[in-house]
Order: C-alpha cells, then sequence, then structure tokens
C-alpha cells in the first residue's frame, strides 16, 4: 500500500496523473489536514497555534520555529522533515520522538500519505 501511494505522489508531482485524479488527492489531503492537524496547527507562515505553522514544513529541520513551543526531545531530534520521517512522526509520534508533546496520531497510511502530499502541494504552491 505504501508503494501504491508514494507512486501515485510520485506521478501526481511529474505531473502525470489525470487533473482530477491530482485535485481529488489534494482536496483529500485538506479536508484530512483540517480535520487531523488543523486544530493545532496553521498553513499561514507566523501563525502557531498549540504546535508550530507547517508553511514550508518540508525540508526543515524539526523544532526550528521560531516562537512555538517545542518539547527539548523534539528541538533536539536533528530531524529534516520530508515525505518519510513526517510519515514515521504522524503514524506514531512518541515513538519517533519519545518525550514529543504531540500526542495525535495518523495510524492510517492512506491518510497520512493523503496529509504529506497536502503539505507537499502547498509548499509548491
Amino acid at each position: 500500500m505504501r508503494a501504491r501511494t508514494s507512486l501515485a505522489a510520485l506521478l501526481a508531482a511529474a505531473g502525470l496523473l489525470l487533473p482530477g485524479a491530482a485535485s481529488a488527492q489534494q482536496a483529500d489531503g485538506e479536508r484530512l489536514f483540517r480535520q487531523r492537524c488543523g486544530t493545532c496547527h496553521s498553513l499561514e507562515p507566523g501563525q502557531n497555534r498549540t504546535g508550530p505553522h507547517l508553511s514550508g514544513v518540508i525540508g526543515r529541520k524539526a523544532g526550528s520555529v521560531e516562537g512555538a513551543r517545542y518539547s527539548a526531545a523534539l528541538r533536539e531530534s536533528d530531524i529534516v522533515w520530508e515525505g518519510g520521517t513526517l510519515d514515521t512522526f504522524l503514524a506514531a509520534p512518541r515513538q519517533m520522538v519519545p518525550g514529543t508533546s504531540m500526542t495525535v496520531g495518523v495510524p492510517n497510511a492512506a491518510q497520512r500519505a493523503a496529509i504529506i502530499g497536502y503539505l507537499e502541494g502547498a509548499v509548491a504552491q
């Protein structure tokens, strides 16, 4: 399943999926982001909530958003956010980073992939 989701994300990024399929996947990711992440995170730069804003999260070092509250464990983790690290973290935050203050996980792989795809697309817009 993970390989299929990754392939879909690669095809969408390369523009090889039909526009309707890519936009449907983006819409699903946006809906899931709002439902699962939007209470604590924003995509607006500088708009930190309980968690840091996620604008530009891809390629960013964990624990590095100015003014955001982080656990020492996340600040000291040396994680750089990309598809794989986000997938592992979202699946089980406290397993990947013991001591993190993020308690909400997304156990469903397809939902994680849609959210990550949305975050990757949000960066490109």
